[in-house]
């Protein structure tokens, strides 16, 4: 049975975040900015400060404190293998964010397609799970191959995915969830489909982080990569890969550093202490689990997915509440999944256009009244493109588990304000 995130238990969860006591014009301001990056709990902003404070040193050194930083940054690894269901620590990769580990894994990778192969990416995705493998493959003459959406709900268009892959695919590159229409991909069902072909695959699973729980197992992928930013973390970018790919592969490194993983991926000095603030973003998660089941020694994984249970639950009552609210407010486009019988394909994550207004004059009047909302493309260039939307492109909407109903409640009354 999903044990349920009562008001009270989303209450204390919100008073974990500090920024959520921030006021705009007397009232308490409503973040609805997640998808670019959730606000983070004091639990994170005290593991990074514990680690400057007591054993701030680079990797490798004889000495106490340089030691306690590799045992922090070794915990932080394992909490990150816990989160995405992953077997071993050490094929997590940490790096800047998740673009610029893509773009280094997209070299590498590379390295191994031949002229003629080809590989297949989606019209969906942000562009960091598009463009770093279309110049790979531009500097390997290998085709690049672009899946179709559904633009009357801004889905991923399954059969013509598959219509691309073929013998000479050696990658198919997609999302678990759209940062744009909220749209959750067949991820499982792509990867088995791509294998049938021996194609490698590539998960973009950033957007999908704070709202399910990630199974890299159950998925059956290769590579997947997400941002601990996005899930209450510091700026962080998260790779992992099947050990024997890691191993197999060249990396772009420089020669003194080591040659086993996943140092070998890892260039240069990491952010040790936001490393730290990486494994206590996803303890955080952990241990609203273990209250969740009233049982302080769960481990971390069995925790997540007691998390998850309910964040899912609660997120998706939410997401029903502002779809309905929006489809009351005249003139208003949603850009995506509206259908309530299908909330279970859609994370609550919701882009808007108006007639009356631009994207970023309805996102600034939004912001005037403390609703901190996105406009743009939000890097989903292919999806706006083809919706005709550029330049201006949407406003988006994102709900985590840290909003509530009342803002909700509060979006529409401003939106209906805005717009009458």
């Amino acid at each position: 049975m999903t044990q349920q995130l009562t008001p009270e238990l989303i209450q204390e969860c919100r008073n974990q975040f500090p920024a959520l006591t921030r006021e705009h014009n007397g009232k308490t301001a409503i973040y609805l900015d997640g998808p670019a990056g959730t606000q983070v709990t004091q639990s994170v902003i005290d593991a990074i400060s514990h680690y400057y404070c007591t054993c701030n040193a680079n990797h490798g050194g004889q000495f106490a404190t340089s030691r306690e930083s590799d045992a922090l940054v070794q915990q932080a690894h394992q909490a990150l293998a816990d989160f995405i269901g992953a077997d071993n620590w050490y094929e997590i990769v940490f790096g800047a964010n998740m673009t610029s580990l893509t773009f280094a894994f997209s070299r590498a990778i590379a390295q191994t397609w031949n002229a003629g192969d080809n590989i297949v990416v989606t019209r969906l995705d942000h562009d960091a799970n598009v463009t770093t493998w279309a110049l790979a493959a531009r500097d390997h003459d290998v085709e690049v191959r672009y899946a179709d959406i559904n633009k009357e709900d801004c889905t991923l268009n399954f059969d013509n995915l598959k219509s691309k892959i073929d013998a000479k695919t050696r990658l198919v590159a997609v999302g678990l969830a759209s940062n744009s229409s909220g749209s959750i991909n067949p991820v499982k069902e792509i990867t088995t489909y791509a294998k049938q072909f021996n194609a490698q695959v590539f998960i973009d699973a950033v957007h999908y982080a704070p709202h399910r729980l990630i199974d890299v197992k159950d998925i059956g992928c290769d590579f997947l990569a997400c941002s601990t930013y996005k899930f209450y973390g510091p700026h962080i970018g998260v790779l992992w890969a099947r050990s024997e790919i890691l191993e197999r592969l060249e990396a772009y490194k420089v020669r003194p550093s080591a040659p086993t993983i996943p140092e070998k991926w890892m260039t240069g000095t990491q952010n040790f202490a936001s490393l730290c603030g990486s494994r206590a973003a996803v303890d955080y998660v952990a241990d609203l689990g273990r209250s969740l089941a009233n049982d302080g020694a769960l481990q971390r994984r069995a925790a997540l997915e007691v998390a998850y249970q309910a964040i899912t639950a609660y997120e998706d009552e939410l997401c029903g509440k502002l779809l309905s609210g929006l489809a009351s407010v005249k003139g208003l486009k949603i850009h995506g999944i509206t259908d309530q019988n299908r909330i279970d394909e859609r994370v609550p994550t919701v882009s808007v256009t108006h007639p009356k207004l631009t994207a970023a004059e309805l996102a600034h009047e939004l912001g005037e009244r403390g609703i901190y909302a996105w406009d743009g493309n939000y890097y989903a260039l292919q999806l706006t493109e083809q919706l005709g939307l550029e330049p201006e492109g949407m406003v988006r909407l994102g709900l985590v588990h840290y909003n509530t109903a009342e803002e909700v409640d509060r979006l529409i009354v401003a939106l209906r304000e805005i717009l009458s």
